[in-house]
């Protein structure tokens, strides 16, 4: 296992096979102005503190050192030397040389956020690699209501919008830990209450939802699928309770869903990263990712992987970027991830801990195998699924 990886990119042999990034999304199909572009290298929702940048960031740092010799600069180049540059080529020629750099083969993308971004399709093709659509149960909810005159006419539709999109989609997303928390009740609630709840929400003009009742209804609706089921967990933007968002707090869900023969993946997690270890250690459904996290620690990530390998089962993590908005991020992610692994990997090895058969052989489970297992994605190749889903 190589202990230098100077891209990550195409040519390069670090041992991986193609990476699957199981969590991600779309990116600004514009050209963002500075602003817009710093933004996106925070989990803030605010602009930086006077005198400040989120350039001098961990992620912003990471894009400096990653992207410029992509794009035909030195490392380390000032921003705004980085962004005319990014201006010349314009976006669509700074995607392709951004995504295909990463070594990614297949893009699970949530398509639940607004924006002009592009979708599984756009993206994947950008990148030379397969989308697929993982679909954000709040968003579909919320979809739902908008079209539905009362309670009754939104749960019927609602309970077919998810099962239609089971047809399509290879997995379901929760974002409960933003909008209510992760201590929520693990039970599923009686019709009776969700068409209560469902009530009061249209009464109200359907905002953002927020109820817990139908947060667990959603839930449940994705889990009876038998799909995999991503919920967000750990550090987000300012929109989220951090201490509402520990994965331990899903403990009573998790015993629930045992036997339902659903998958359960907990996303990003840090810095609960070894409650969402334990979890996966103890109960068989229950994965993680370590996406978001390897960004926003840059060289530190080594170590956040680490203290994941910890306790998890090698065979329980999956890599995502969860990149959003910039194809930097995608870049950052995945060289992040393979730098931090290959430091990890070598160094067990190099002191006889692991053999280098064994690094190689866990270091693809993690890169790729685990999430081609839990996904389904070689079955779906196979039967002619949504292996370019979306717009």
């Amino acid at each position: 296992m190589p202990t230098d990886v100077p891209g990550g990119g195409p040519g390069f042999d670090d041992g991986l096979p193609p990476l699957v990034d199981h969590h991600c999304h779309g990116v600004l199909r514009h050209e963002p102005d500075p602003g817009t572009f710093a933004g996106y290298l925070t989990e803030s929702d605010r602009p930086p503190a006077a005198g400040t940048t989120f350039f001098d960031t961990q992620a912003g740092f990471a894009v400096r050192r990653w992207c410029p010799p992509l794009l035909g600069l030195p490392a380390h180049c000032p921003p705004d030397r980085y962004l005319a540059r990014r201006r010349e080529l314009g976006p669509d020629e700074t995607r392709r040389r951004l995504l295909g750099a990463t070594g990614i083969g297949a893009y699970l993308l949530d398509t639940g956020l607004p924006g002009d971004l592009t979708g599984p399709t756009e993206t994947a093709e950008a990148g030379g690699g397969s989308g697929f659509e993982v679909v954000r149960l709040e968003t579909l909810a919320e979809r739902t209501a908008a079209r539905a005159h009362d309670a009754e006419e939104f749960t019927d539709a609602l309970a077919r919008a998810v099962q239609d999109a089971a047809g399509t989609a290879v997995a379901f997303k929760t974002v409960a830990a933003y909008r209510h928390g992760l201590a929520l009740d693990p039970a599923p609630p009686a019709p009776d209450a969700v068409r209560t709840a469902a009530r009061s929400w249209i009464a109200a003009g359907a905002p953002r939802l927020t109820d817990p009742v139908l947060l667990r209804h959603l839930v449940w609706l994705a889990v009876a699928t038998g799909r995999p089921l991503q919920l967000h967990t750990g550090f987000g933007d300012p929109d989220l309770r951090l201490d509402h968002a520990d994965p331990a707090l899903l403990t009573d869900l998790v015993r629930a869903t045992a036997d339902t023969g659903t998958d359960l993946v907990l996303l990003h997690c840090y810095p609960y990263h070894r409650q969402a270890a334990y979890l996966a250690s103890v109960f068989p459904h229950i994965y993680a990712d370590i996406g978001l996290t390897l960004t926003h620690t840059g060289p530190r990530a080594a170590a956040v992987l680490a203290e994941f390998l910890e306790l998890a089962p090698f065979g329980k993590l999956l890599f995502s970027t969860d990149a959003y908005g910039l194809p930097e991020l995608y870049v950052v992610g995945s060289a992040l991830f393979r730098t931090g692994l290959a430091a990890v990997l070598g160094a067990w090895t190099a002191s006889g801990a692991w053999s280098e058969t064994d690094a190689r052989r866990v270091g693809a489970m993690i890169a790729a195998d685990n999430a081609r297992r839990v996904y389904g994605l070689a079955e779906t190749a196979r039967a002619g699924g949504p292996a370019a889903a979306g717009p």
